[in-house]
């Protein structure tokens, strides 16, 4: 069998030094089959020798005859290996590799010739559309610049003209708010007076009087809802007369936000440029035509709410004055009534303060009676207490002379003397609990003067810190400004 793809004088054929085995004995055979054979740069290495070398290098000789046989055998490679053979089969030729390489530089220039043609005409082709897109877009920028100059015009007229409108109607609007605003104020004292009267409703006892308090309190209630009245029901037809310009005004408002709405649209897309982060592809926008007008009747849009403005303009000149005239008689009406129920609870306050003081000092003296009365009875207590060891002694005594013998129980000096001792003490103690006893009673009924001067008291303590706590809250009454309507 001969060798494809290589040499017998192979690198691999040479002969190769074993750590791990002995040297095979070297034959004749062997070496003239297989010669030693270095690449260039490989000389001094050790080449590597298939394992088959070992094998038929290491064959004996069993007779001459087969010796003979081996020598006069041609000399012929022995079988290889299956899994040496299909590397030997896989080599390739010098010619080949130098085809190969030839081949790859070939296809390698011409596909460097073919991409620069095609770049070249590419960096022409975006050039071109670069241009055309450019100019596209400045005519688009240019006819969004005239629109906006457009709008800003018909803007400034909307806003003209709305200025306008709304200075006629401004007057009239604040004469209107003024009287709400003054009704309002007004309010807040009806509701301290009403206050008022229902916190005195919770007065106690004898200081539920109709006094002129009162009186003064419920002209004021009458006053303020009359005065109410009045300015609403001019309110009203104010509210009237601003209605005839509240439909020019809101067509003016409306055709404004619209003008407004579109600039900052049209402006918006004005400034957009290639490097923009908010731009975006939206497929088929530009087969979507949903326009309602062309320039000549959106102009004629805005100048017929113009016209309509100017005709609704209305006449405010009247109504104002007569609201000023009102506002200044409610406004004198309602202190003239506010002062004269602050001084009627000015004068109450001071009688219920005088009789509140009366009251206190007649309860100093009844507390000082009681507490002199209290001591009184401490006293009386303890010399109660002091008499019963005394008496506890005589009356021992006069047991334990019961128990002396015979005759000497004798009625002597000593017996009279302890019999009239425990008499003596019995009576004393019988006149110090009546004493006890009737400054029990006078402490009795110093409490109850006591309990009915602080009743008296609270109630005027009561009726005292209703009045002071309705002239708390009636310092806050509204100031002239406030009652004609100004905040």
């Amino acid at each position: 069998m001969e060798f494809l793809g290589t040499t017998q004088t192979a690198s691999y054929c040479g002969p190769k030094k074993s750590y791990l085995f002995p040297e095979p004995v070297s034959t004749s055979t062997t070496q003239d089959s297989y010669q030693s054979y270095y690449l260039p740069g490989y000389r001094y290495l050790n080449s590597w020798k298939p394992s088959l070398f070992y094998r038929v290098s290491a064959v004996p000789t069993n007779s001459g005859e087969q010796g003979n046989m081996r020598i006069c055998a041609p000399l012929r490679p022995p079988t290889i290996l299956p899994s040496v053979r299909s590397a030997l089969y896989a080599r390739y030729s010098p010619r080949d590799w130098y085809q190969a390489n030839t081949v790859q530089y070939k296809g390698s220039e011409s596909c460097r010739h073919w991409a620069g043609r095609l770049n070249a005409d590419s960096l022409r082709l975006m050039q071109d559309k670069n241009q055309l897109t450019q100019q596209t877009q400045d005519n688009t920028g240019r006819s969004l610049g005239q629109r906006l100059s457009d709008i800003d015009f018909w803007r400034s007229e909307l806003t003209y003209e709305l200025e306008r409108l709304l200075t006629e109607t401004r007057a009239l609007e604040t004469a209107k708010r003024r009287l709400e605003c003054a009704a309002d104020e007004a309010q807040r004292p009806l509701k301290i007076a009403l206050e008022c009267l229902y916190n005195r409703e919770k007065r106690m006892g004898i200081d539920l009087v109709h006094d002129d308090v009162e009186k003064n309190l419920i002209q004021e209630v009458d006053l303020f809802k009359s005065c109410q009245e009045r300015m609403r029901k001019l309110a009203e037809r104010i509210d009237q007369q601003l209605g005839i310009n509240r439909d020019a005004q809101h067509a003016l408002e409306r055709d404004l936000s619209d003008k407004n709405s579109a600039h900052f649209i049209d402006e918006k897309c004005y400034n957009l440029r290639n490097t923009s982060d908010s731009i975006s592809f939206y497929h088929g926008v530009e087969k979507i035509d949903g326009t309602v007008s062309v320039p000549e009747t959106w102009a004629k849009f805005s100048d017929d709410n113009i016209r309509h403005s100017q005709n609704a303009r209305a006449n405010s000149i009247k109504l104002r004055e007569e609201t000023e005239n009102t506002l200044e008689n409610v406004s004198e009406e309602m202190w003239k009534q506010y002062t004269d129920t602050n001084l009627a609870f000015t004068n109450r306050i001071a009688e219920t303060a005088d009789t509140k003081n009366k009251l206190q000092t007649h309860l100093a003296k009844t507390l000082q009676e009681i507490f002199q009365t209290e001591n009184t009875i401490m006293l009386l207590e303890r010399a109660i207490m002091a008499k019963e060891c005394p008496l506890k002694v005589a009356q021992t005594r006069l047991e334990g002379r019961t128990r002396r013998p015979n005759v000497e129980l004798c009625r002597d000096i000593p017996q009279f003397k302890l019999v009239n001792e425990v008499f003596t003490i019995d009576d004393t103690l019988q006149t110090l609990k009546l004493r006890l006893r009737e400054a029990h009673d006078t402490l009795q009924l110093l409490v109850l003067n006591k309990a009915r001067l602080e009743h008296d008291l609270s109630v005027k303590a009561n009726s005292l810190f209703i009045d002071k706590k309705c002239m708390d809250m009636r310092k806050t009454f509204p100031s002239t400004p406030r009652l004609v309507g100004y905040t």
